[in-house]
């Protein structure tokens, strides 16, 4: 299982297509795949959509994605693992640093005991 999730095999672009931040899509750090793989991935590329509604089941997520199309057609997505790590190695703008780092609480604290 975790070669398969994390190795050298294409499916391992799942991991990176949901969690860093390509070229053009910087506004958002989490993405959706849309592609051919996930019927046979248990649809975990319905990344955005497991995290609006984490608790609704797998296999209704391309469910929940049609009838809400408003919220979800319109965002950045992916819809090739393979391009995906392609990108990820080979895009300057890509890699293992390109990730959305969010201020801690101690950040935020540190910045108002400054003013």
């Amino acid at each position: 299982g975790s070669l398969v999730s994390m190795g050298i095999h294409p499916m391992a672009g799942h991991f990176v297509s949901e969690h860093f931040v390509f070229d053009g899509m910087a506004h958002q750090d989490t993405f959706s795949y849309y592609g051919p793989m996930n019927p046979i991935t248990f649809n975990v590329g319905y990344h955005m959509e497991h995290h609006d509604l984490p608790y609704v089941p797998g296999r209704y997520l391309p469910k929940l994605k049609s009838l809400l199309p408003e919220y979800y057609d319109s965002l950045p997505q992916h819809r090739s693992w393979t391009k995906v790590l392609w990108d990820f190695v080979v895009e300057p703008t890509s890699g293992p640093f390109a990730r959305i780092k969010r201020p801690t609480r101690e950040d935020a604290h540190h910045a108002r005991s400054e003013e």
